[in-house]
């Protein structure tokens, strides 16, 4: 059966709703198959997941945050906490971005080759963005760079010309400001 041009299920989002990063911190049980979940509804529903850490953090509860960054209109994004909140293995969902003050981080390792006037730039680019050098060889660097994701955005960029040669991301993580946990 085809669905005539422009009918759909799915309410359409007002035009006034722009696409926005949002960073979701979820509390879930550490248990296998737990993580297959939360990726399988985002899979099952077409919603991109730009970023994901995933690390036990209360050994004696059993419990584990899962920090997604993702992006999509207010809509979407409220689409997506509701549905994870209704995922059984799912104790809290915390959209970081709106919820308050927060700290978002993120650590990169930055390979580049390079000899003479690119290797010297390399360097002085290192040290302003303050990322140490944690590999070194006479024809290439490994850096360690971390902090907010468009800094490691603008570092990459500036390494580009340079002779980048790979990047290693962790991805986005998210904590709460201020004495109260989450």
């Amino acid at each position: 059966m085809s669905v005539p041009a422009g009918t759909t299920h799915y309410p359409a989002a007002p035009a006034s709703q722009a696409v926005e990063q949002h960073t979701l911190s979820v509390i879930v049980d550490n248990e296998p198959g737990v993580l297959a979940r939360v990726i399988g509804l985002f899979a099952g529903r077409g919603y991109n997941i730009d970023s994901l850490t995933v690390s036990e953090t209360e050994h004696e509860k059993h419990l584990s945050r899962i920090t997604i960054a993702t992006r999509g209109t207010p809509m979407v994004i409220e689409q997506i906490k509701h549905q994870l909140e209704r995922l059984v293995p799912v104790h809290r969902v915390v959209d970081v971005t709106v919820a308050g003050p927060s700290i978002e981080r993120e650590l990169a390792m930055v390979k580049v080759r390079g000899k003479g006037e690119n290797r010297v730039e390399a360097l002085r680019l290192a040290d302003a963005f303050r990322a140490r050098v944690i590999d070194a060889t006479v024809e290439s660097f490994v850096f360690e760079i971390t902090g907010a994701s468009d800094k490691i955005e603008s570092f990459i960029a500036l390494m580009l010309p340079l002779g980048l040669v790979e990047v290693s991301r962790t991805g986005v993580v998210a904590i709460a400001r201020g004495p109260e946990g989450m």
